[in-house]
């Protein structure tokens, strides 16, 4: 194939654009779109026609509400437009679809009693991908699937080189899931999508250096958001904030020997602390909310380390905003000045004298609007190809 011309690439980019535009902000008439852009609106309606022509946006009508000036139709993404997003865990895999519009029509929890393998994982997407498109998303485009995977996952090609807790080793993922659904794939470390999410959508929307920190069943991973960018790293490893040696300032704290964060930070230590085998983040936030003083006394530890941690994050990475999800949030939302507080008492004066810790707003929804991201990615920069 050929490059495109220069005016070919011009009117690319401005397709790019302009879609990019109603899929971050929602819906946007065209009066707004010819602002945000600098474009005439005799270009702003050609390119929202072919968009249109694509599948890829609807016109409504303008707001009836609006009675100053000329009405402008409204541009929105068109949610018949989805990614499957996937989410494996040790207890459960995840399968969802989300629209372009970031709706999600569709979502199951496939609750587990082994380790799922990469093959069976696989093997799972397929037969619900292949279900779902003789019923639900019959009239949908399915553009792709997108995984958030808890685990280093290698950025050039989607090979997850280690997944601990799942027992994950060089597994191939993005090549056994895009032969068995037949659709592009994209793999990337659920931490990291989780921070993409959260950056676009979610609690660190208008923040350009952001520290992500997740919690889940497999442990603690991190996302890194500077001058607005994901900093992924030479192999796209950065954010294994769960591997880190907390500073544990009392040996009392202490509950795994010489272990990293995750092992003392952990939600299995939550689960037992309130009886539990198996919840998810609600009924866990639920269960400690009404548990007695022990459990009480299991979150008061855990965020004195976590503190320290963050602290940690925030002398050498200077965030804006540190920014809490899963487990995490559970352990911070009770007291989040609190938390905060115990971080800047820890951390250079000038890296936290403005710093905002918040609980990640896109709940359980966060690791699947990232993974959807990743599959929507290619379609967001070529909308024509």
């Amino acid at each position: 194939m050929s490059d495109p011309s220069p005016a070919e690439g011009v009117r690319q980019r401005n397709l790019a654009r302009l879609l990019r535009l109603v899929h971050l902000e929602g819906p946007l008439s065209r009066a707004t779109l010819t602002e945000a852009t600098a474009l005439n609106r005799s270009t702003i309606a050609d390119l929202v026609g072919e968009l249109v022509r694509e599948g890829l946006v609807v016109e409504r009508a303008p707001d009836p509400s609006r009675r100053v000036g000329r009405p402008s139709p409204v541009v929105a993404a068109d949610a018949r437009v989805v990614a499957i997003a996937v989410n494996p865990e040790v207890d459960a895999l995840t399968i969802a679809a989300v629209g372009l519009d970031r709706g999600i029509p569709l979502r199951e929890r496939i609750e587990l009693d082994h380790l799922l393998t990469p093959d069976e994982t696989a093997r799972l997407i397929a037969e619900h991908v292949a279900r779902w498109r003789e019923g639900e998303l019959v009239d949908p485009r399915v553009v792709g699937v997108g995984l958030a995977v808890p685990g280093l996952v290698r950025a050039a090609d989607g090979l997850v080189r280690n997944a601990p807790h799942l027992r994950w080793t060089d597994a191939p993922l993005r090549d056994l899931v895009a032969e068995a659904t037949g659709l592009p794939t994209s793999v990337g470390n659920d931490a990291t999508l989780g921070a993409i999410a959260e950056h676009l959508f979610g609690a660190a929307a208008g923040f350009d250096d952001v520290v992500y920190l997740n919690g889940g069943a497999s442990g603690i991973g991190g996302g890194v958001i500077v001058h607005g960018m994901p900093l992924l790293g030479a192999g796209g490893y950065t954010g294994e904030f769960g591997q880190n040696r907390p500073g544990i300032a009392s040996e009392a704290d202490r509950r795994a020997g010489n272990g990293v964060l995750e092992d003392e930070v952990s939600r299995a230590r939550l689960l037992a602390a309130v009886g539990l085998q198996a919840a998810d983040e609600p009924a866990l936030a639920a269960a400690l909310a009404a548990a007695g003083t022990g459990a009480a006394e299991e979150v008061a530890r855990q965020r004195r380390i976590l503190s320290t941690a963050l602290a940690n994050a925030v002398n050498a990475l200077n965030p804006a905003v540190v920014v809490l999800g899963g487990f995490l949030a559970t352990v911070a939302a009770p007291d989040l000045p609190g938390l905060t507080a115990l971080v800047q008492e820890q951390a250079m004066s000038a890296n936290a004298e403005d710093l905002e810790i918040r609980v990640a707003s896109l709940a359980e929804d966060r690791l699947l609007i990232g993974a959807a991201e990743a599959a929507f990615a290619d379609l967001l920069r070529d909308p024509a190809a």
